[in-house]
């Protein structure tokens, strides 16, 4: 068993003996066994390991998109298994920013209805000042009003890091932000992710295949055949 190497004390996500199996004829697949955990506010943690190890199953899980088949995951305070998906969703709107490889973005929205979208489900006022505002932090201000098909790769992906950052999320959880870019625009976006993550104070959770971007993290734990394998400090 694997201890987590946080302080709970600070802590905003904690999991305990979390393991995750589906059901296979003949018996269970095993995708994580009895994982321990503790990430505290403002850390910033790199999940890797190889394909097939288990870590975005982890990240889906501490994330609340699914559920344990045993084990306790408390984010912000809630235990997420002991939800259904109608509270776990108000959970995420409530606390949680997504950055995905493949972005996500809506395809008819342009890429500021594509950031205000987040705030107007929120129903927080002066959406698209807000929005503006973090696409201008971004790089974006010349391509507010194209849509997703009219931008790079590059571009797409920070308008999704604005999505991600613009409701001022406590916890920011990324799934190989920059595996489908470019080596330079990759950094671009690994720059910018960091720089969002330091100056709103938010929590960042990633996996990873590059090491480069993992140890710009605090921390990076391994995942191998579906167990913490290590967890080690980057300073």
């Amino acid at each position: 068993m694997t201890t987590p190497t946080s302080t709970d004390s600070g802590s905003v996500l904690q999991a305990r003996e979390v393991s995750k199996s589906v059901p296979m004829p003949g018996q269970p697949l095993q995708i994580l066994n009895a994982i321990n955990l503790s990430v505290n506010k403002a850390e910033s943690l790199a999940i890797v390991g190889e394909s097939g190890s288990g870590k975005s199953t982890l990240l889906g899980l501490l994330a609340g998109l699914d559920v344990p088949s045993s084990g306790s995951i408390a984010l912000m305070g809630n235990n997420l298994e002991t939800m259904n998906e109608d509270q776990r969703a108000k959970v995420r709107a409530a606390h949680v920013g997504f950055v995905f490889q493949s972005f996500q973005l809506l395809a008819n929205l342009s890429a500021l209805e594509n950031v205000m979208l987040p705030l107007e489900i929120g129903n927080v006022p002066n959406a698209d000042t807000k929005a503006q505002d973090i696409l201008y932090r971004v790089g974006l201000e010349k391509r507010i009003h194209h849509y997703p098909s009219q931008l790079s790769g590059g571009e797409q992906q920070r308008v999704a890091l604005a999505r991600a950052f613009v409701a001022k999320p406590e916890i920011l959880f990324a799934d190989e932000p920059t595996g489908n870019l470019d080596t330079k625009t990759g950094a671009s976006i690994a720059d910018q992710l960091f720089e969002l993550n330091a100056t709103e104070d938010t929590t960042l959770i990633l996996v990873t295949h590059d090491i480069k971007l993992a140890l710009r993290c605090n921390r990076t734990i391994t995942m191998n055949a579906g167990q913490l394998q290590s967890d080690l400090s980057n300073s």
